[in-house]
């Protein structure tokens, strides 16, 4: 793909600028936001596409995994489709947890990932879909192709944290996770989010 010559003097926007992933929706890239050692929640700047500091986080879970989001996606009319319960999205590109055997503690940085499932999680009554990938070329979790791989505990602990991360304590919650479902939905999810995005912001 040809890019103008600024794209090689100016760092790209990490939503606009990178791309899903050759093999998407099976393997995406993901831009890690935040690790399980982040007390703090980190989210890039829609605007600029820098990193910036959201909130700390309410409650004293860490999230258990990699957490980011894949260029290029956008949840919108067609993501929201996917979610019986809803009628809309949130307009945020599409979310992704990352497993990984080895601790990775570093944010801004671009991994490819397996995607193997997902979270149908409705935030406010707005289509929030929490995609699960692997870690491309871990040996570790190689033989995982879908959720139900995984060990229950793990795909508990996640689905934990996103039920608890923004709970304020003596407030009602505002977040459901109706169903867990495994990797071709969470493709289709992710085909979905990759067509809203050149619905609103063109083929790129």
């Amino acid at each position: 793909m040809a890019f103008p010559a600024p794209f090689y003097r100016w760092r790209p926007h990490p939503w606009h600028g990178l791309s899903a992933g050759d093999d998407a929706p099976l393997r995406v890239n993901a831009f890690i936001e935040i690790t399980p050692f982040d007390v703090v929640k980190y989210e890039v700047d829609k605007e600029t596409g820098y990193l910036k500091v959201d909130r700390p986080q309410q409650g004293s879970s860490s999230p258990p995994v990699l957490y980011g989001f894949i260029p290029r996606t956008f949840c919108d009319v067609h993501v929201a489709e996917l979610c019986e319960g809803t009628d809309r999205s949130d307009g945020d590109p599409l979310d992704i947890c990352v497993i990984s055997e080895r601790p990775i503690n570093r944010i801004e940085v671009l991994i490819s990932a397996r995607v193997v499932g997902g979270l149908q999680m409705i935030d406010g009554g707005e289509a929030d879909d929490k995609i699960i990938g692997i870690l491309d070329a871990d040996p570790v979790w190689a033989d995982v192709q879908d959720i139900s791989d995984l060990p229950t505990t793990l795909v508990s602990r996640i689905e934990h944290y996103f039920l608890s991360y923004k709970s304020v304590p003596g407030e009602p919650g505002t977040v459901s996770i109706p169903m867990i479902y495994g990797a071709e939905h969470a493709q289709n999810v992710v085909r979905a989010a990759m067509r809203d995005y050149g619905d609103t912001f063109g083929e790129r």
